[in-house]
């Protein structure tokens, strides 16, 4: 019998990073570049193309299902999709989030590939996985593969902070692809960035429209804990949208296992149902967020999901 390869509704889960402190790496590891954008699985049978978040959820990029389409085979491929400039480089992820809002380009940065024809390719090694990846994928609009980026991985690392990338993504190259967290592709961040949940806002002040901060915090132990206020990183447009959806979602009690304190002047509380990124200097120590900026809203991930990202 010909095996069938899997997709909606029978789902492939996505293989996850761990934020690691690690910096030399031996030459058994593979380092791409860290990109800012929303991790894709991409469906193609019979030249039908899905594609959907991590989880689950559908995502529309037109010029993306339109360069899958032309696939000569049935396949699964797991990438990122990312907004890219008129060079077709790609951008950050606020940049993904004003294409949401305005004509753009985008692309689906391919790393890994999970079925090809009739074969499943998840147990082989990923440089078994890579090789296949690159004579099944042409780059071209809407479509590019993920490269290598030489070592050894400190330079590299240094390197790619001075380029002011997000950082890199290492992986060891004999993996196999294994659904869920794992220690076998590690994140190395230039900069600290992480999901948090949007527990509350303020009344903006003076000219400011919209609101004036967003309260956010994670989730611990079976709590949501307070991490502190952001209160930059918006434009007009972002504060009036996220005024009118967090109004939609205001309760009374604060989601917070504890009280905020100092409480911030004109506070709403909202319920726990949206997810912001958000970049930071560091965590003080009384566990709250350090010159804190926001970057947009992750629509795929689960509020439950979000934890406090802690180098393994």
């Amino acid at each position: 019998m010909v095996p069938r390869m899997p997709g909606p509704p029978k789902w492939v889960e996505p293989m996850l990073a761990t934020l690691s402190d690690e910096r030399d790496l031996g030459k058994d590891w593979i380092l791409e570049r860290k990109l800012d954008g929303v991790r894709c699985l991409a469906f193609v049978r019979g030249g039908e193309v899905t594609l959907l978040s991590r989880t689950q959820r559908p995502l529309a990029y037109t010029e993306v299902a339109q360069a899958l389409e032309g696939l000569a085979q049935d396949a699964i491929v797991d990438g990122e999709v990312v907004a890219v400039d008129r060079h077709g480089e790609p951008l950050g992820f606020q940049a993904l989030q004003r294409r949401s809002l305005d004509a753009g380009s985008v692309a689906l940065w391919a790393f890994d590939l999970l079925w090809l024809g009739t074969e499943d390719l998840r147990p082989r090694p990923l440089r078994e996985r890579m090789a296949a990846l690159e004579e099944a994928i042409a780059p071209g609009p809407g479509l590019q593969r993920s490269e290598l980026i030489p070592g050894p991985s400190r330079t590299a690392y240094e390197r790619a902070c001075r380029a002011a990338w997000e950082g890199l993504i290492a992986k060891r190259a004999d993996a196999p692809y294994r659904g869920g967290r794992s220690r076998d592709w590690l994140k190395l961040k230039c900069l600290l960035e992480q999901e948090m949940v949007v527990g509350g806002f303020t009344d903006p002040q003076r000219s400011r429209v919209g609101l004036g901060a967003l309260l956010v915090g994670y989730n611990e132990d079976g709590r949501l804990r307070y991490a502190g206020k952001v209160g930059t990183g918006f434009d007009t447009r972002t504060l009036r949208d996220l005024r009118e959806r967090l109004g939609a979602l205001e309760s009374e009690e604060p989601p917070f296992a504890e009280p905020v304190k100092p409480l911030p002047k004109g506070t709403h509380w909202v319920r726990p149902e949206l997810v912001a990124q958000i970049a930071f200097a560091e965590w003080t120590g009384a566990g709250r967020l350090r010159q804190p900026r926001y970057l947009g809203l992750r629509e795929a991930t689960r509020p439950s999901d979000v934890v406090r990202e802690r180098p393994a």
